[in-house]
């Protein structure tokens, strides 16, 4: 890989071994290797700019959660290294919650979650990124609701006004990064899928789905067959109903040793005037940034549909602008 470092084979051994370093391994100063100086980490909870507030946000992560495990599933990545790669990676970590911080105080609660991460590297350097903590898994574990949870983080914050603002249209900031993906036949096709859906043609679901689909939703859900895509897909669509369903960013891929895979980043902005996956409607304007991942398969020949998905949101973030709108 022209410009990386020779000892990564290939793009996902460089974002699954420098995660491993950087958080595993105590490699916190190969940050200042890894990621540009002025990178754009945007995460549904807020957008940080610059790799010394990035360092101060990992290490304040490991003094909470000292033993944290990052196990990488899967990377679905596009470009080339001499324009710049975009990866779509996913993990699954593991820590125990033994010391106090962000989450309060140590709770020795073992947490497992899953999550999903864009990111653009060149030049052996990630300089944009895009990621998704399942929160709602988080905070579950620990014993508390999604949405107490905003309240109770608004309110540490120093209230509605000082808090710390989620990602919105109004607070995200430009990156270097401006392509969309690749043109890849399985990418293209979960697009309009994920699109066809939020367009409330959910008979797609049987269509697309394998009848025994695997799905990976927000709050460490795990679901089977097609009655849980719909559950998942219905109850988020019809919170926000008359929102701007757009599709951000496509990757398909076709890998030696892999099935078919694809990672779609999209986001909804609107109102929550519908009852759904959050409740009785407040009319407040929210804004959520999704990301999914979709592994393609036929158990029957000639017919490959989606076999696992993996979708993430953060549904703390999501209940926080509702309360900073609605005040309860």
């Amino acid at each position: 890989m022209k410009g990386f470092d020779p000892k990564f084979v290939d793009f996902p051994d460089y974002i699954i071994g420098i995660t491993r370093e950087i958080w595993e391994d105590r490699g916190i100063a190969t940050l200042h290797q890894y990621y540009g100086d002025d990178i754009v980490v945007r995460s549904p909870a807020s957008v940080v700019i610059g790799n010394q507030n990035v360092i101060g946000a990992t290490m304040a992560t490991l003094a909470e959660f000292p033993d944290r495990e990052l196990l990488g599933e899967d990377v679905i990545w596009c470009g080339t290294p001499e324009e710049g790669m975009l990866s779509s990676h996913r993990i699954i970590s593991t820590a125990t919650h033994a010391r106090d911080g962000v989450y309060g105080k140590a709770t020795g609660k073992r947490l497992r979650y899953r999550i999903l991460a864009d990111c653009h590297a060149i030049d052996n350097q990630i300089n944009d990124e895009w990621l998704i903590r399942d929160q709602g898994a988080i905070v579950r574990q620990m014993g508390w609701d999604p949405k107490e949870y905003a309240a109770g983080l608004i309110e540490r914050e120093g209230g509605p006004e000082a808090c710390v603002k989620p990602l919105t249209p109004h607070t995200d900031q430009p990156g270097p990064y401006k392509g969309k993906g690749n043109d890849n036949a399985w990418g293209a096709r979960y697009a309009d899928l994920l699109s066809g859906m939020m367009g409330a043609d959910m008979r797609r679901i049987e269509s697309e789905y394998d009848r025994a689909v695997q799905c990976e939703y927000p709050g460490g859900l795990t679901g089977h067959g097609w009655g849980a895509v719909d559950s998942f897909w219905m109850g988020l669509r019809a919170a926000f109903p008359n929102a701007a369903f757009t599709v951000e960013h496509v990757i398909g891929r076709e890998d030696e040793m892999m099935c078919p895979r694809a990672a779609v980043r999209w986001s909804l902005w609107g109102k929550h005037e519908g009852w759904g996956a959050f409740g009785v409607p407040t009319g407040a304007e929210v804004y959520v940034l999704g990301i999914s991942h979709a592994d393609f398969g036929a158990v029957i020949s000639g017919q490959p549909k989606v076999r696992r998905e993996f979708t993430l949101f953060d549904e703390t973030a999501v209940w926080k602008q509702i309360l900073l709108q609605t005040g309860a």
